[in-house]
């Protein structure tokens, strides 16, 4: 479903099956990677239909968007969006007594995300938050308490995030400052927001190698950080062009790439 794009999971979905892996030293059990996933689809979804509800509107306004409500009514994606936070909640209802009592709060956090564009530039890291979730609730999952380890990964997903959503967001930057949207890119121009992106994707590399120290992760992990970083450089020489094209390929090949090189180096280290 174009609606949804169930591609866009594969941002947080590493993130999160690395934390398992890590949180269970390698040995995962089929149950939990099972519900994690459920966990991870459902969210998915469900923050992808609310997010279309509440800018219904204004995605009809922008151009790039114009075509998004044709593809379901609104009745539909309210329905598809009641079952989805059902489907997250029982989910998680089956992981442990933490993960059911934490869900009402993610999903309130992952909603949140979709109104913030109206009151605040910082929109960009909400939407960091959000994913941020997901490294942190797998975490739990396997756990059943929070770590160090999993808040430093999830400030490295949060600055991750923030960046190429900086980037994705300046193909929007004249619709933005005529409708009024609150973003980064408004206020500071795009010069300048790109900038900030390099910044936060440093920031992500330096959190991710923390990560690593404080998982006690190996040779194999650190290695692979030097391709996030080749990758991450890729991103930002992409969207200097600042075509749609260019910003596309920066957002989707590029993002895609760095969270698969981070959950192929923690399996790998975990496992040999």
């Amino acid at each position: 479903m174009r609606l949804i794009r169930f591609s866009h999971t594969i941002f947080a979905l590493p993130f999160a099956l690395g934390a398992l892996a890590v949180a269970a030293h390698g040995r995962l059990s089929l149950r939990v990677l099972l519900l994690v996933l459920a966990c991870m689809v459902c969210a998915r979804t469900a923050a992808m239909l609310f997010n279309r509800l509440v800018d219904w509107s204004l995605d009809q306004r922008n151009p790039r968007t114009a075509s998004r409500h044709l593809l379901i009514s609104k009745k539909a994606a309210a329905i598809l969006l009641t079952l989805s936070v059902a489907g997250f909640i029982l989910a998680a209802a089956f992981i442990n007594r933490l993960t059911l009592v934490l869900s009402p709060v993610a999903l309130a956090i992952i909603f949140f995300y979709s109104l913030t564009k109206r009151f605040t530039a910082a929109t960009h890291f909400f939407l960091g938050l959000a994913l941020a979730l997901a490294p942190i609730g797998a975490w739990i999952a396997q756990t059943g308490h929070v770590d160090l380890a999993p808040v430093i990964l999830a400030a490295g997903v949060i600055c991750w995030v923030a960046g190429f959503d900086l980037i994705y967001a300046t193909q929007d930057y004249d619709f933005d400052r005529r409708e009024g949207i609150r973003s980064l890119v408004v206020k500071l121009g795009i010069a300048r927001a790109l900038r900030l992106a390099q910044l936060l994707h440093i920031a992500t590399l330096v959190a991710l190698i923390a990560f690593g120290f404080v998982a006690k992760l190996g040779l194999i992990y650190f290695c692979a950080m030097s391709l996030v970083a080749v990758t991450l450089v890729y991103e930002h020489r992409s969207a200097r062009h600042l075509d749609l094209a260019g910003i596309n390929r920066a957002f989707f090949q590029s993002n895609a790439f760095v969270s698969a090189i981070f959950l192929i180096a923690v399996c790998l280290d975990r496992l040999l």
